[in-house]
């Protein structure tokens, strides 16, 4: 996919529906370390933990998890329905409906439990885990931010990165106070968000876009560079190429690559645009060819 940085987010969620995320979490780790150090791996590797803040313990997991010499973002959830994500519970149980078959019981008592696990937790553990990356030097990013209080909650916690906002209001707000945005690259791909939220496309157009994230499908980050140059949003090469190179490496401080210049590590991809899809010919990292 041409990707020469790889950040692999490690989710620290919940039990209901993803407690295997939670068993495999030490191997998959391990699993890249071990990768690394074996020369297996053509990307360089750093670690995004997401942390879902309405879990009892989740300070305790993350500061287990603090000192991983690879851990360079951090990123504060909270998917309770009935705000940020989900607005609308209903479209919360319809979403979780198609994903994991539960039952409408099943699911009622999962959001209840949510609802009161947040009304607990949710702001003493995102202060908590916000103040230790800001000790550790972590980059922190705030997630689905909705509303003007979301936004005025991330810059007061000192974070840098809006992570799909969904709304014209947060993403705006967010650019207003410094708080870079990222969107996206498949919902800029497909036309829209796939629930409904903020489009990536309308992001850009209006001038509020700076990052672009691969989002669970690698393939779409530089397709969703060259669509920006398109006549439905009109930017320049460069400036769209910035979205997936020099902003994303600059905002997380990794300042030795993401741009062409003297000392920089040569992270290179030669494209061919055929029938307006971007195609990797060539990768080059750190001078030397990968691909």
């Amino acid at each position: 996919s041409g990707i020469t940085t790889m950040f692999d987010s490690f989710g620290l969620v919940g039990e209901e529906f993803d407690s295997d995320r939670n068993t495999a979490l030490g191997r998959m780790l391990q699993g890249m370390e071990e990768a690394a150090n074996e020369g297996l791996l053509r990307a360089d590797h750093f670690i995004h933990l997401r942390c879902e803040i309405i879990e009892p313990d989740i300070v305790q997991r993350f500061a287990a998890l603090q000192e991983h010499p690879k851990l360079k973002l951090v990123s504060l959830m909270d998917h309770t329905p009935g705000q940020r994500t989900f607005p609308d519970p209903r479209k919360w149980k319809m979403h979780q409906k198609r994903r994991t078959g539960a039952s409408d019981a099943e699911l009622d008592t999962i959001l209840a439990a949510r609802q009161e696990a947040r009304d607990q937790y949710a702001t003493v553990n995102r202060r908590a885990v916000a103040d230790i990356c800001r000790a550790k030097g972590i980059v922190v990013a705030s997630h689905d931010d909705t509303t003007l209080d979301h936004i005025l909650e991330a810059e007061q916690l000192g974070n840098s990165i809006s992570e799909f906002p969904t709304t014209h209001l947060a993403a705006a707000e967010a650019r207003r106070r410094d708080i870079r945005v990222v969107m996206g690259a498949p919902n800029l791909v497909r036309g829209g968000s796939h629930i409904g939220n903020l489009s990536a496309s309308e992001c850009a157009t209006s001038g509020l876009l700076d990052i672009l994230a691969s989002d669970y499908v690698p393939a779409s980050l530089l397709h969703a560079a060259f669509l920006l140059t398109e006549e439905t949003v009109g930017w320049s090469l460069p400036k769209a190429i910035a979205t997936v190179t020099t902003s994303p490496a600059a905002c997380v401080g990794l300042n030795d690559r993401g741009e062409i210049g003297p000392g920089k590590r040569a992270d290179l991809l030669r494209v061919r645009v055929h029938n307006g899809l971007p195609v990797i010919r060539s990768v080059w990292r750190g001078g030397q060819p990968v691909y």
